[in-house]
């Protein structure tokens, strides 16, 4: 049996360029193309090279696509692996999000933050699951 691997994610965002740019610096990503979208829209691919986000922003309304398009932020979080928790942390939280929801169990320490658009991200570590997350980060 062949397994799936997940490719993207699309996600309805208020600015597909700012939130590009909040992801590339938080996350270390880059563009991998921009362009019009589905329902006179636009949006912004970011990530690495096996998968990525695409970043969408409808344009006029359309009576032929009315969906998961016309909603910000349709879905529960999406979870982004880092291989160190401690920095990605830092920049989340000098770019002024407020992070919560610690937690330091097998398999990994996480930590969650919500940006502008109410999106939540859940961001994960698996490297060293022994110390504490919420006193290493807060300390």
């Amino acid at each position: 049996m062949s397994v799936g691997v997940l490719e993207h994610i699309n996600l309805t965002v208020s600015d597909p360029d700012i939130t590009a740019a909040r992801l590339c610096a938080l996350f270390g990503w880059k563009v991998r193309w921009s362009g019009k979208a589905i329902s006179n829209g636009y949006t912004v691919h970011v990530g690495g090279k096996q998968s990525y986000l695409a970043v969408y922003s409808k344009g006029a309304p359309s009576r032929n696509h009315a969906s998961s398009y016309d909603r910000v932020s349709g879905l529960n979080h999406v979870g982004v692996v880092v291989d160190d928790l401690e920095s990605v942390h830092k920049k989340v939280t000098d770019a002024g999000f407020e992070t919560y929801n610690f937690g330091d169990y097998e398999p990994g320490r996480r930590f969650y933050f919500r940006d502008p658009d109410g999106i939540e991200f859940e961001v994960i570590s698996y490297q060293d699951t022994s110390a504490t997350l919420k006193k290493s980060l807060t300390s």
